[in-house]
């Protein structure tokens, strides 16, 4: 299968490339002005300089838009708010106008979004029928959403993926959340009560190639582990599998003075979100609870080969 992806540099990226390319498929990494400098000459890898409205090549058997720059990067200032904004929206916008121009189009295009779209909900269980929330990250994951919508009405299959928090020792959130516990000062956020769901990396992996491959796989759907957890119940287990104590507390305006609205937005936000769709089609975890999955991705068990 020849696949045309963008946001290949990044953690899911280079891990999804890696397993398909090692699976005989080939890869066009589209690659923005000023984008992290890749790896090159891979076997089945090319990378193609590419800008929002550019066409792509007409050789393409599925897309997959990873594209987006790191949410918890910084504050939340009217410029970076932009950044993100764009990196998704317009990226997408892009990747389907380029669609539309195609003679032979994709079969599929899996494009990312986040559980960020349900908004912060408390303890409300979210499946892929939940409605929207409110905020930042819910405004920008509903309109990221309704750019890859329009590849539908070209004839395309889309799967729009909804990333909970990914799991693993080699980047993400995971090494930043680590940092505080390997001095001896990791604990709780807040009041510890928001939900999190979590999911390993070696899932997502293994969730986007079924997208890929699954004809029946179309709609919203939500990747996440199916045991969302506390903050207070996640940092707990993240101190216990580190052998580390988990006793310093975060209030909550303390992160709201570091980080602005970002501290509500992204780190005290609950989002109990469940993989009801995933689920429905008889996928199984690799790691369906999070005491095996820390124990997994910090031993290494749980990479992707």
């Amino acid at each position: 299968m020849n696949i045309v992806m963008t946001g290949a540099s990044g953690l899911v990226g280079t891990t999804l490339v890696k397993k398909l390319v090692s699976e005989g498929h080939t890869i066009s990494r589209l690659q923005r002005p000023g984008s992290k400098k890749q790896d090159v000459g891979a076997n089945g890898v090319a990378d193609m300089p590419w800008t929002p409205g550019a066409e792509i090549s007409s050789m393409a058997d599925a897309v997959i838009n990873l594209a987006g720059a790191p949410i918890a990067e910084g504050r939340w200032t009217p410029e970076r708010k932009a950044l993100l904004r764009s990196s998704r929206v317009d990226t997408t916008r892009g990747l389907v106008n380029a669609i539309a121009k195609m003679e032979k189009r994709p079969r599929v295009m899996i494009s990312a979004s986040a559980v960020g779209y349900y908004g912060d909900r408390g303890d409300e269980l979210l499946t892929e029928n939940s409605g929207p929330g409110r905020g930042f990250l819910a405004d920008l994951a509903k309109e990221w959403e309704a750019e890859v919508i329009k590849a539908e009405a070209l004839g395309v299959r889309v799967v729009r993926a909804r990333f909970g928090v990914i799991l693993a020792k080699q980047g993400g959130a995971l090494p930043q959340m680590m940092k505080p516990f390997k001095v001896g000062l990791g604990g709780k956020l807040g009041s510890g009560r928001q939900w999190m769901s979590w999911v390993t990396l070696e899932d997502v992996v293994a969730i986007l190639r079924r997208a890929l491959m699954d004809e029946g796989m179309s709609g919203a759907m939500n990747v996440v582990g199916p045991a969302p957890v506390t903050n207070a119940e996640f940092t707990k287990t993240l101190g216990k599998a580190m052998q580390r104590p988990a006793i310093f507390a975060a209030p909550a305006f303390v992160l709201r003075l570091a980080m602005g609205e970002m501290a509500d937005g992204a780190l005290l936000a609950s989002e109990r979100a469940l993989p009801k769709r995933l689920e429905d089609q008889g996928y199984r975890f690799r790691h369906p609870d999070l005491p095996m999955a820390l124990a997994a991705v910090l031993d290494g068990a749980g990479n992707v080969n």
